[in-house]
Formats: structure tokens, sequence, C-alpha cells
């Protein structure tokens, strides 16, 4: 029995850079035909092309709009009539703008909660027939933000934790149909977006950036930030055949970061 994902169909959402991409690229190692979107179409149909090429495997790359529903749904619409099966789903998105509670505006909420809660909503909605017949793997990317709030982040703080609220329901909604669903919280990953956290940080404060990385990584038992990779290899797990019994469940990737229990 082959516990890898060669031959399945894995769809990664936000693929074209940073931890989709990193998933996208482990899932392809493990010989999966992978299906990635984003909204620059020019940039995810070049990341499809480069995993092809590395990998050997099939790779699309489509435009979508998260925030859209009409977007999600011609997409889902779209991968179930060419493929009729749908293995794998991971619901990513990129992280709201930083700010307090008061400084953001009406906009910016529906925009949060368009892109970070309904996307997964619609994902899941629209690639549930292509996945009931024969089981499948679920990872949502969250935040450590759904234990302990992240000072600055209001917007990630609740739709994130609205995510793992729903991942938790979906777990016992689809356990009926085999369908296994989990939640990965990144923590200090080195990505565009936790550069960009950090030198909104270093700006605020009129500190350098090393001296704000330098003080965030003694906060971290490793003393370091985690790599896209290594968060990808979690979720490769929980969306290959390997996993058989793990669901409902809220893993962080932290380097040891989060103090609670």
């Amino acid at each position: 029995m082959d516990l890898k994902l060669t031959g399945k169909r894995a769809v990664i959402t936000a693929a074209s850079k940073g931890i989709g991409l990193a998933i996208a690229e482990k899932l392809a190692e493990e010989g999966a035909h992978v299906i990635l979107c984003s909204r620059r179409e020019e940039a995810i149909k070049k990341a499809a092309e480069r995993i092809a090429d590395r990998y050997q495997v099939n790779a699309e790359g489509y435009a979508v709009d998260l925030a859209d529903v009409q977007s999600v749904m011609r997409f889902a619409e779209q991968v179930g009539r060419e493929h009729g099966q749908v293995d794998a789903l991971v619901c990513n998105s990129g992280g709201p703008p930083g700010g307090s509670f008061l400084s953001m505006k009406e906009e910016d909420w529906d925009k949060a909660f368009q892109t970070n809660l309904m996307s997964v909503v619609r994902l899941v909605r629209e690639f549930y027939p292509w996945m009931k017949a024969n089981g499948g793997r679920i990872v949502t990317i969250a935040s450590t933000s759904v234990k302990v709030p992240i000072e600055g982040l209001v917007l990630s703080n609740t739709m994130r934790t609205g995510v793992a609220g729903l991942m938790k329901t979906l777990s016992m909604e689809l356990a009926a149909d085999g369908i296994l669903v989990n939640t990965v919280c990144p923590g200090r990953i080195a990505t565009d977006r936790l550069a960009e956290l950090d030198g909104a940080r270093a700006e605020k404060e009129g500190r350098s950036l090393q001296e704000i990385e330098s003080q965030i990584k003694q906060e971290i038992p490793l003393r370091r930030y985690g790599e896209p990779e290594e968060l990808a290899d979690l979720a490769a797990f929980l969306l290959s055949p390997r996993n058989r019994y793990l669901t409902g469940s809220t893993y962080f990737v932290d380097g040891g970061m989060m103090k609670s229990l």
C-alpha cells in the first residue's frame, strides 16, 4: 500500500510563495498532482511550471481571488469537472494587515472576514462534492493566535480563531465521509509576511530589524525562526494516507514558543 501521495490530487491555495508554495512542493515531492491557486496569475503559473519541472509531476496554476465567492466557485467547479476527484485540500490565505482595534475601519473587517474566514467556508463547501466519495484530507493554515492573541493583530486574532472553531466542527460533521480535518498554526516562520510584520514593528519602535528579530528569537526555545519546509512536512503527513486517525486537532509549528498547555 502506497502511504505517500502518489497520484493524489491536491488543491493548495495562496501557493505562489511562502507556506503555501512550500506545502505544494512537499506534496509534489511525494508524487501528488498539485493544483495551485493565487490571485496573481503570472506568479502562480510560474510556480506550477517550476514544480512540474523539478518533481516531474502534474502541476496546474489558477488565478483565484479567495475573497470572491464566484471566483472560488468557478475554481472548484473547473477542478471538479476536469479531475472528478480531489483527495487533499489546503486552505491557506495571506494574513490581514496589522493594527489595533480602534484603527480598523469597516472595510478592513469585511476584507479580513471574506479572505481569511469565508474563504475556508467556501473552499470546503465547494470541494466537498469532489471529496466525499473517497474520503480525503483537509488542512487549514491558521496562526498561533488561535491559542494566544498576538498584540497588534486584531483581525488575524479574530478570523483565525473562527477558522479553528469551524475546523473542529467540520471534523465531526465530515467524519462519516471519511474526511479528516486539521488545523496547522505557524509560529515565527520565515516568510515575506513575517518580514513585513517585523519591519513594521521595527519602524514603529525606532529600532533595527536585526534588533527586533534577535529579541523575538530569545522568546523561542529553539532560538530561531522556522522554515516553511518544516511546516510543510507536518502538513504533508496530515494530508497523506499515513494519517488515518488524526482529525479535529490543532497543531502548532512554533519552535516551542507557545507557553500555554
